[in-house]
């Protein structure tokens, strides 16, 4: 197949968030352009030493950008517009998105020197425009951010419904209810393909509603008279003033601690959410107050290490701090892969003398993600003749493809990253396979996390590094004893025997070397290296990343 979208076939092509949750990134291509949808990161683990961010790379579609029309950004979380900022030169696209995402890509953009030169339109709420030959619907629904939107995306050929992340809340709060008079006029006009959201597939019946985790929170409070901290997801605006609301019925004032929950405070504000709400305090101004008066919401509930939490819980935080009497509640989920993190985190603070309540201890938490029957409902409403499961792991797009055929979905087709699947015409087919890759920000630059660099660090955080300097005459007689800095292996003051082993590995090494050999740099080069790496392999079990400089006199 010719991989230009071309003629009257429509392609969906993943490359980031297929068999993965994070790092959202969709393309569809018809008629010879493509269209983007969202545009997101995902985050390091104990894999990726000192990396924080991760995210696909869009490098298949960069070298097309003069077919790419443009972006649209379903909702405002990281992994669906977190690697604009980053990656949007390669791209160069307009970009679409409702006010309350378009708030958050500001200051993102700003940050990294992109105010201005980014086109971005702001749609409104329920707004139809085109990009290209994409006619595109912004429908509402409900999640844990406000805005989020399903897309109905048109084509001569057939509408895709791509549903980003989504529940059916009936009590939201804050924001719109899903408007379910748009998904079922898309259902009768006629829907191809659904592209949907997978994560909660193994969750039975309904998501519950932010209505009940606010009433539990208010009964919940009334219980303490020290001080409370909550940590919630950011980017949870209904649930900052769930909290702000039942600090209120239980006489607390609220301050905010950390930086992601004042730049959200700041775009809810502007965008008329939390209008009901005071002005949150500072964590300076805070500590004015008596302990029965005061409730923190903090950032850090996955565990993060530079955050508010674990800053408090280390006693490190200039403002803040928490012990015996005190209760710092967890009003989220643990996103897998985060366990370990969390749970040090929650130790640290009891060890304070801090209580911790989780989710599992109490009602403190909803998902923003469909359960089994919402999705059921979404299939009886839109009725699509393909579904193609998304955001998940293989056993979550392997559970949402059964659904889908238990609701009478006449094709349902599990795909990776790379794969290029045919919606139209005919049956939905992966007809062919791109390379995908990820890339991460590592300080100020952008890499590829396969690169060279990376996989040098992961082997020195596992195995070290060695540096050893040799000094030969030009006949190639050595000058002295090799001098060693074996860095996470030896301590040559504690273990100057074991030191001692590895130079003289080295040297025998290179006085074995027939005369001329030795006058060659590669040759007596390769002899250090390999004895620094056999003796470190035979004494220590490791096989560090070797230097060696040779110094010719």
């Amino acid at each position: 197949m010719n991989l230009t979208g071309s003629g009257a076939e429509l392609v969906y092509l993943p490359l980031g968030g297929a068999g993965e949750i994070g790092m959202n990134l969709s393309l569809y291509g018809f008629g010879g352009k493509w269209l983007m949808v969202d545009l997101g990161v995902s985050f390091g683990d104990d894999t990726m030493p000192m990396i924080d961010v991760v995210m696909a790379d869009p490098e298949w579609i960069a070298e097309r950008r003069d077919d790419l029309v443009g972006l649209v950004v379903t909702h405002g979380h990281e992994d669906h517009l977190g690697a604009i900022q980053y990656l949007w030169e390669r791209l160069g696209c307009p970009v679409w998105a409702t006010p309350f995402s378009a708030s958050i890509l500001r200051n993102k953009l700003h940050e990294t020197g992109l105010q201005g030169r980014v086109p971005l339109n702001v749609v409104e709420l329920g707004s139809r425009f085109t990009a290209g030959p994409f006619d595109i619907e912004m429908i509402s629904v409900t999640h844990s951010i406000p805005e989020p939107n399903v897309l109905a995306i048109r084509t001569p050929v057939g509408t895709v419904i791509h549903t980003g992340d989504w529940k059916f809340d009936p009590d939201p709060l804050l924001g719109l209810p899903t408007d379910f008079e748009a998904l079922r006029r898309a259902g009768k006009e006629g829907v191809l393909a659904l592209v949907g959201d997978s994560t909660n597939v193994f969750s039975r019946g309904h998501t519950g509603s932010e209505s009940q985790v606010r009433a539990s929170l208010i009964g919940l409070l009334g219980r303490y008279d020290g001080r409370v901290a909550v940590s919630c997801f950011a980017t949870n605006v209904a649930r900052l003033e769930s909290i702000a609301v039942a600090a209120a019925a239980n006489d607390r004032n609220v301050a905010l601690v950390g930086r992601s929950l004042w730049r959200i405070d700041k775009a809810a504000r502007e965008n008329g959410y939390l209008s009901d709400l005071p002005p949150f305090l500072t964590e300076h101004d805070a500590g004015y107050l008596p302990k029965d008066k005061v409730l923190y919401i903090c950032t850090g509930s996955q565990g993060e290490p530079r955050a508010a939490l674990a800053r408090i819980a280390s006693g490190d935080h200039p403002h803040v701090t928490l012990g015996k009497g005190d209760v710092v509640i967890f009003s989220s989920r643990i996103i897998p892969g985060n366990e370990k993190p969390i749970y040090h985190l929650q130790n640290e603070l009891v060890r304070l003398g801090v209580e911790v309540v989780t989710e599992k201890d109490e009602f403190v938490h909803v998902s923003g993600h469909p359960a089994r029957e919402d999705m059921q409902e979404m299939y009886r409403l839109v009725r699509p003749r393909i579904a193609v499961p998304v955001h998940g792991e293989a056993r979550h797009l392997q559970e949402h493809a059964r659904l889908a055929r238990s609701c009478g979905v006449a094709e349902a087709v599990e795909i990776v990253n790379g794969d290029v699947l045919r919606l139209a015409p005919g049956p939905a087919e992966v007809v062919d396979h791109v390379a995908t890759g990820r890339l991460c920000q590592d300080g100020p630059r952008i890499v590829r996390l396969d690169s060279e660099i990376l996989r040098n660090r992961r082997r020195m955080v596992f195995n070290g590094s060695a540096v050893v300097t040799v000094v030969l005459d030009k006949a190639g007689r050595l000058l002295g004893d090799p001098q060693l800095t074996a860095l996470g292996l030896l301590d040559s003051a504690h273990e100057a025997e074991e030191h001692e082993v590895v130079v003289e590995a080295v040297r025998d090494a290179v006085e074995e070397l027939p005369l001329k050999a030795r006058r060659d740099d590669g040759v007596v080069r390769e002899a250090a290296r390999l004895a620094v790496r056999r003796s470190l392999r035979d004494s220590h079990g490791k096989k560090p990343i070797t230097e060696v400089h040779l110094v010719r006199v």
